[in-house]
């Protein structure tokens, strides 16, 4: 990459929000699942969990404008599991639903860890989600219609996160790891080697501050040896 490029993906870096998620649950229309994708990026969410469909994902790139790949998604066969997760991370989880106990969107405190749930489209969230959910928030509606589509509702709800967290400082400094930075780095600037890592089970490449392999000659020969590092890939390492 190019050193400017390389800054460009740097400052990008630099805002995102590790303790910032969105969990979709069975967001079944790929235009809207790839809304999502692009509102979790536009306010700096570097990971967001989805619960698959049951009758799956079609292919749709049309909404994300790329942002799909900056954006690392994680999915999961059940909310339970989804919930579960981020909440393994220091998360609550706040969900837009409406119920008695649901506050207003804006009195909601974001600069707390948290992952915004949003749910099906038609079937909203689930009985077991509102359950698990920490909190319940709503967004008042003032005309004849009860709801939005759920990829606008999201994006109301992230901007107001990202306004209280822009007031509280947080997109000020560097919030990821420095390994997680040279990792995502990686990923952007080398999809195809990225790929292939996986692919095969490898342990990614040692990397520098910015994400470049070191020793690019001598891993290339431990590959072709078979004695480069493997790693079972339920996530990336360095």
């Amino acid at each position: 990459m190019t050193p400017e490029r390389t800054a460009k993906l740097q400052q990008v870096l630099y805002r995102r929000q590790p303790d910032l998620s969105l969990i979709a649950d069975q967001v079944n229309k790929p235009r809207n699942l790839s809304a999502l994708i692009r509102n979790c990026d536009a306010v700096g969410i570097h990971q967001i969990h989805t619960v698959v469909p049951k009758e799956g994902y079609r292919t749709y790139r049309g909404t994300a404008k790329g942002s799909d790949f900056y954006v690392k998604t994680q999915a999961h066969s059940s909310v339970e599991e989804a919930i579960q997760k981020v909440k393994s991370a220091g998360m609550s989880v706040v969900a837009a639903h409406f119920s008695d106990r649901a506050i207003d969107y804006r009195s909601y405190d974001y600069t707390q860890p948290c992952a915004v749930l949003m749910g099906a489209e038609k079937q909203g969230v689930s009985q077991v989600a509102a359950e698990m959910a920490d909190e319940h928030i709503t967004i008042p509606m003032m005309g004849m219609v009860s709801s939005l589509n759920v990829s606008t509702a999201a994006g109301i709800i992230l901007v107001e996160a990202q306004h209280q967290r822009i007031q509280a400082g947080m997109y000020d400094q560097p919030r990821l790891s420095d390994n997680e930075v040279a990792r995502t780095l990686f990923e952007w600037g080398n999809r195809d080697l990225a790929r292939f890592c996986r692919e095969n089970g490898l342990a990614y490449p040692p990397l520098n501050e910015i994400g470049d392999v070191l020793d690019a000659p001598g891993w290339y020969r431990r590959v072709k040896e078979g004695r480069a590092e493997c790693f079972e890939w339920d996530g990336v390492a360095v």
